[in-house]
This record gives structure tokens, C-alpha cells and sequence, in this order.
């Protein structure tokens, strides 16, 4: 369950995980010592899970971007967890999802240009066995929220 304090908190660190402790301790309206001490269990507790930095995938020559859905066959626990494995190990993933519905998974992928994409489609996902169905979609832009916010039931 967390409070006020918890919520400002990760609301604050959501949207500058840099944060110095006395900084984010005078935004939260507590003092250093407790501020440090909630981060600290905010953390031990699973509720921060961790800190990325954010990058520009064009400034990676990556510019072009695509959600790839995947249909596999079997769908059994042995067959998703070397897809999953598979996927992960691939450069061009950026993210990875294990989804219900009419697909399997969703791919998210970042390459270099449209020619990247087709042969990524076509020597990677395409030639595995288990690879029922490729459906991809070009994403045109992506942006994240800077704060997600707990729900009721999380509060106390």
C-alpha cells in the first residue's frame, strides 16, 4: 500500500529519475532523512524495479520503427520461452510482449530503414518454425507517459 508521500515520490522520480535525495526530498515535503528511507523501501519493496536512460533510437541509426505481431504454433510454455529468448537476443528489439488474443506477441523493433525491416522480417521471424503468422505495423510515433500513477486500490 503506499501514501501521499510514496506517490509524490514516484511521481516526482518518473518524471527525473536523477533526482539528488535533498532535491527530491524539498518537491515531496520531507525531510532528507525520511525522503532517503521511503526511496530505500520503494525500491526493496519492487515497486521502483529500476532506472533507464532514455535514448533516441534515430540518433542510434534506428529512425524506423514497428510493432511486429506474432502468431506461434505450438503455443506451449517450452515454444514461448525460446521465442521469447529469441526476440530478446535480437538487436532490433526494443521491447517484447506476451499478449492474449489473435497474436502471441508484439515486437517492438527499431532498424535502420524499410530494407532493415523486410530483411529482419523475412531472415529472422519468417524462417523459424514456430512462426505461424507475421502481422507488422509501422509506428509513426511513440511516447511515453511521464507519470503513471498508482490506482486506488494501491493506496492506503
Amino acid at each position: 500500500m503506499l501514501d501521499a508521500i510514496d506517490v509524490a515520490i514516484l511521481a516526482a522520480l518518473q518524471n527525473d529519475a536523477r533526482l539528488p535525495n535533498k532535491d527530491l526530498a524539498a518537491l515531496v515535503n520531507v525531510a532528507p532523512s525520511t525522503c532517503l528511507v521511503r526511496h530505500r523501501a520503494l525500491r526493496e519493496s519492487g515497486v521502483i524495479s529500476g532506472y533507464r536512460a532514455e535514448v533516441s533510437l534515430g540518433a542510434l541509426g534506428r529512425p524506423l520503427q514497428a510493432v511486429v505481431a506474432v502468431r506461434i504454433r505450438p503455443h506451449t510454455r517450452a515454444v514461448v520461452q525460446v521465442f521469447m529468448e529469441f526476440v530478446l537476443g535480437m538487436p532490433e528489439t526494443v521491447s517484447v510482449s506476451h499478449v492474449a488474443g489473435p497474436e502471441d506477441f508484439l515486437v517492438h523493433v527499431a532498424v535502420a530503414d524499410a530494407a532493415h525491416l523486410q530483411r529482419l522480417l523475412l531472415d529472422s521471424y519468417t524462417t523459424r518454425r514456430e512462426v505461424a503468422e507475421v502481422h507488422t505495423n509501422l509506428l509513426f510515433e511513440h511516447r511515453r507517459k511521464a507519470e503513471v500513477p498508482p490506482t486506488v486500490d494501491a493506496l492506503r
